[in-house]
Formats: structure tokens, sequence, C-alpha cells
């Protein structure tokens, strides 16, 4: 028996746990790039 009431991930929290996770890892590629062209300047 399946239990009716089971919700599903909505849309905005998608949204929120991509920016949690993303925002982040972003700045460290960006920061890793800076520091790399350092190496080849």
């Amino acid at each position: 028996m399946a239990n009716e009431n089971q919700t599903g991930t909505t849309t905005m929290h998608l949204a929120l746990a991509w920016c949690f996770v993303g925002i982040p890892l972003a700045w460290g590629v960006l920061q890793t790039l800076q520091n790399a062209m350092k190496l080849f300047q």
C-alpha cells in the first residue's frame, strides 16, 4: 500500500539547494582559476 501523503520536491526547494551548493562551488572555481592564471603570467 502506497502512502498517499508523500509530497515531492518543489521547484523552489530545488533552486535553493542548487544555490546553496552552486554559489560556493562557483566561488571556489573562480578563485582557483585566478590563482592558476598567476602561474602563466
